[in-house]
């Protein structure tokens, strides 16, 4: 017996011995090559593809240097600051495992008047004040022989950009040509001037240029086409068309050849303009938006077998976003559209990545493409959607809502046309053979014009052109850093996906898209959906009703011979009038009961949703325990 339990003392110890030789040696290793594992659904905290292969490709030494002082301070903002520096740091790291010796990693501390901080200024790094401390670098230039490339200040709030932020810059430095993008628009998407006068009194005026056109300078050289134009300059290889209001057949000529040349073309159109109709009033606001104003790209459009109806815009219960409406209370807006990967096509490399994007008064495309192109999906509604009129969805959410009716069609709010286009202009421009007939010179003749396209190429079309402007995909929030810009959506990262693919380089494309994710209630944004259907029928019914009753009451009145008396209500009038209340009654006690039978299905599955991810662990913990000790007394009684 002594021996026995001698021999459980010695293996135990043996155990603990080897337990603990274990541990020190993954440690060892760990400390060589720093580890980490990714537990996030989206893996935000893994390299992407994207960056890997820019890693992969370089054949020169590229030179990061990071700056981050390390303040003795401990006030709140440098804490936060330091902790987020760790995470630069870290992810640093993993490009130095990724790039070899081909990327070297420099970190410095610029404490005023050091050589430290004479090297962040002259990498272009801006130092920022914090309350209770000095001047606060936290910020990396990037480097290759002559090219430089700085991120002034590593603000906190795009740490989900920092990958993105970090690999452009590299790629910058590694590839310094950039690509010709084209900017033709309706809109004063460049900015506008502001009145000389107004400027002498000291008001400033003016219209900043967008942020996406601010984007898109840091990494092509965009050039501004008017549009008026007649010819895109054979240097553009992408052109992006934003809200071409009125836009003249000459120029639809122009961008057809354009793509007949083997041009790229990415046009933002509108059915229904906020930002063009705007006013004074916020776009953002529900309840009598202003009424704005139509585009489309009608010729080409139709040689393309394409039809896109500038007169409605596409209404979805289950992605209607609320609006703050008067007195700031929240208002249901079906026509301003909150996609989820639900409408968004999750096999493309430009929209995979991508899960939020909001439309305000979309419209939809119809048709199938001509002969030898191919159409791809990118962004659609669900069947739960009605197009509905476009002056009536400015006039505010209840106007879309009563009478709402599914038209069971999920609508395609954005799609991709790929292949040989031919041009929509077969007889040459009409004005051309116009001002040859004044002139009586001979027409021009074919070779002066391409009728077909040589080579494949793309066309993107989308819906909507406000999803650009600042008001509907950037949020400002002042903090003791400054003016915080953050992205309410992934507007701005779908359309440089879309240039960026367009021009080339996809490399970035999986990068960028990682800075925004959601995750949407979708079951119960169902539920809602579904409730809402109902009671709209409700309403419909109610509103024929009440219909149905005052035709009924003004047929009794004309009846009536003596005229004197005709607001007089008789028997049967008042019998009808009765009977009309009642059903008033019936509805809105019903509507009553249906909103209180769908709160209290949404918070029982908000409530098991909650006890499932509270629980969940625990009971797999304890399962696997009892599990472990059966199969453990099975083999014990077995001996």
């Amino acid at each position: 017996m002594q021996k026995k339990s001698l021999e459980t003392i010695l293996y135990s110890s043996a155990g603990i011995l080897i337990m603990l030789v274990i541990l020190v040696a993954v440690n060892v290793i760990i400390g060589v090559k720093p580890m980490r594992g990714d537990l996030t659904q989206e893996k935000a905290y893994t390299l992407s593809a994207g960056t890997k292969a820019i890693l992969k490709k370089l054949d020169t030494p590229i030179k990061i240097r990071f700056y981050c002082t390390q303040s003795e301070a401990a006030t709140p903002e440098t804490v936060y600051l330091k902790s987020y520096a760790r995470k630069v740091e870290d992810l640093l790291s993993e490009y130095k495992q990724i790039a070899g010796k081909n990327l070297m990693v420099e970190k410095f501390d610029p404490q005023p008047d050091s050589d430290a901080e004479d090297s962040a200024r002259l990498d272009g790094l801006e130092p920022q004040p914090l309350p209770g401390a000095e001047r606060y670098y936290l910020g990396l230039a990037v480097s290759l022989a002559d090219s430089r490339v700085a991120l002034p200040f590593l603000e906190p709030n795009r740490e989900r950009q920092l990958e993105y932020d970090i690999t452009r810059a590299i790629a910058q430095v590694f590839t310094p040509e950039k690509p010709t993008v084209g900017v033709m628009s309706g809109l004063p998407v460049f900015g506008e001037m502001g009145n000389p006068m107004m400027m002498q009194m000291g008001q400033q005026g003016g219209t900043p240029a967008w942020t996406i056109v601010e984007q898109l300078k840091q990494d092509f050289n965009l050039k501004h086409i008017e549009m008026t134009a007649d010819k895109i300059d054979p240097e553009v290889k992408v052109l992006i068309v934003i809200h071409p209001k009125e836009i003249s057949d000459k120029a639809q000529f122009a961008i057809d050849q354009f793509i007949m040349r083997g041009g790229k073309l990415i046009a933002f159109l509108d059915p229904q303009s906020a930002v063009s109709g705007r006013q004074q009033q916020n776009p953002m606001m529900g309840g009598g938006a202003p009424t704005g104003t139509s585009s489309s790209l009608d010729k080409l459009l139709k040689a393309w077998g394409i039809q896109f109806d500038t007169s409605k815009v596409v209404a979805d219960l289950n992605f209607k976003m609320q609006l703050r409406g008067r007195n700031g209370q929240p208002t249901e807006a079906p026509a301003f559209l909150a996609l989820t990967p639900e409408g968004i096509n999750r096999d493309d490399i430009v929209t995979s990545p991508i899960d939020n994007i909001w439309l305000p008064m979309c419209g939809a495309f119809t048709g199938e493409p001509a002969t030898g192109l191919k159409q791809t999906v990118l962004l659609s509604s669900t069947k739960e959607s009605q197009l509905v009129e476009g002056f009536l969805a400015s006039m505010g959410g209840d106007s879309v809502l009563n009478g709402f009716k599914p038209s069971g069609v999920s609508y395609k709010l954005a799609i991709r046309l790929t292949g040989k286009f031919k041009t929509a202009f077969p007889e040459g421009l009409a004005e051309d053979k116009a001002e040859a007939t004044a002139t009586n010179a001979a027409a021009k003749p074919a070779a002066d014009f391409l009728k077909e396209a040589q080579v494949d190429t793309s066309v993107v079309l989308i819906g909507d052109s406000d999803m650009l402007s600042d008001d509907f995909s950037l949020r400002k929030q002042e903090s003791p850093f400054g003016t915080m810009v953050s992205q309410m959506n992934a507007n701005l990262n779908l359309a440089q996906n879309l240039v960026e693919q367009m021009a080339g380089d996809s490399n970035l494309i999986g990068v960028r898209s990682r800075a925004t994710l959601s995750r949407p209630f979708t079951l119960v944004k169902k539920l809602e959906a579904e409730a809402q259907a109902r009671g709209q029928a409700k309403i419909a019914e109610l509103q024929q009703s009440l219909q149905e009753t005052q035709q009924r009451l003004s047929e009794l009145q004309q009846q009536r011979k003596d005229k004197d008396q005709r607001f007089i209500l008789t028997a049967e009038q008042k019998a009808e009038l009765e009977n009309f209340r009642k059903k008033q009654a019936s509805f809105s006690k019903e509507l009553k009961q249906e909103q209180k039978n769908l709160r209290r299905e949404v918070v029982s599955l908000e409530t098991r949703l909650k006890w499932l991810n509270i629980l969940a662990m625990p009971l797999g913990i304890t399962a696997a325990g009892i599990g472990i000790a059966l199969i453990k007394r099975k083999k014990t009684s077995a001996k």
